[in-house]
């Protein structure tokens, strides 16, 4: 078992400076050694980010994700129109020729930089793609051939931000579907069209990491939509604090017909759910939308304290122990933090929850040896 993230932080810099020099990284700005005040400060940020979860005990971290997880994939295809509010595909949907993960390209070329501040042997990287169905869902007519397109794109992206150089390399691809199984979908129907092409479109994802050497996972909001079983080179399963997925009997004889492991959530990350738990384990009983919001006035106005919200470790390990005890130690691959933080009020608070799930994950480790 390896602690991990899921990837999002708060941001400390514009968000529109961030998405200025994200869209120069994959240009020849850096190569040349021309300055430029936007990418020099995305560049500076990643960097910065990426040092700070390795220094929080994080073993495999993802890429610093400040930009939304949407937006910035489908910034590096063409083919699409947005018109009303939606999206529509212009004949076939790819992604531009040579593009790959802005931020990964600043962590391959900072790869020595990183690993002598932080101290490891080697930088290990995970990176998170967003999944085909959820970026689907963003047009205004959803067919097949849109998730297989999709795909395509995505591994093509892929296959341009893998790297292994003598400082760091990428070892871990998770393809994030936050979207699947909120909604009873007709083209995800047993035996259709739409959930054979879902299917193909994540293995191409799947097996363009995996055939290089990486681990490939797949992050959801929810499991009621088992169709990721079926996945052959998708080799971890991870969800939410609370999912069924983690209780289900049928959970560890699925792991063992499809050779697949567990990711361990064992922090809640929305932060507005962490006041809400907060108060109602000191006896609230009043409005709660009406309480999260004074929290977060008093949060601005520097009068309450941040950390107070966080989870207790001892709950983050009673999580673990639990998922350990019921499937086994050696069915986790990984465990982290349920989700990515970006919705926490500071980058300081969130990388304070990173230190501690990665504490609580070490310790677990050690208890096993």
């Amino acid at each position: 078992m390896q602690s991990s993230d899921i990837g999002s932080m708060p941001a400390r810099i514009d968000m529109e400076v961030i998405w200025g020099g994200a869209r120069k990284a994959n240009s020849l700005l850096p190569f040349l050694g021309i300055s430029n005040d936007d990418y020099e400060a995305f560049h500076g940020e990643v960097v910065s980010a990426f040092t700070d979860k390795l220094k929080a005990g994080v073993d495999v971290p993802n890429y610093p994700q400040f930009r939304d997880m949407n937006e910035m994939y489908f910034a590096m295809m063409e083919g699409i129109e947005k018109a009303d509010g939606a999206l529509t595909a212009l004949n076939t949907i790819k992604a531009k020729a040579g593009t790959a993960i802005p931020e990964t390209e600043v962590i391959k070329r900072e790869a020595k930089a990183i690993r002598d501040e932080s101290g490891v042997d080697k930088v290990r990287i995970k990176a998170c793609v967003t999944g085909p169905y959820t970026l689907a869902s963003f047009f205004q007519h959803r067919t097949p051939s849109l998730y297989e397109e999709l795909g395509h794109s995505i591994s093509a992206i892929l296959r341009e931000s893998i790297f292994s150089n003598r400082s760091a390399e990428m070892c871990h691809v998770s393809i994030d579907e936050p979207v699947l199984g909120f909604m009873n979908d007709p083209l995800l129907d047993y035996g259709s069209d739409g959930r054979e092409s879902l299917c193909k479109a994540w293995e191409e994802i799947a097996w363009t990491a995996a055939s290089q050497g990486l681990d490939v996972s797949m992050h959801l909001h929810n499991t009621s939509e088992n169709l990721f079983w079926d996945v052959e080179h998708l080799g971890v399963i991870a969800s939410h604090v609370g999912d069924p997925l983690y209780i289900q009997e049928s959970t560890k004889q699925r792991l063992m017909e499809t050779d697949k492991r567990l990711w361990a959530p064992i922090g809640v990350t929305q932060y507005d759910t962490l006041i809400e738990n907060y108060h109602k384990s000191r006896g609230f009983e009043g409005n709660i939308p009406e309480k999260i919001g004074e929290v977060w006035t008093g949060i601005k106005r520097n009068i309450i304290d941040p950390y107070m919200y966080l989870e207790d470790p001892k709950l983050m390990r009673k999580r673990l122990d639990k998922v350990a005890g019921t499937y086994g130690s050696e069915m986790i691959a990984y465990a982290s933090p349920e989700c990515g933080l970006g919705s926490f009020p500071g980058y300081n608070v969130a990388l304070r929850y990173l230190e501690m799930a990665s504490k609580v994950i070490a310790e677990f480790q050690k208890t096993r040896k």
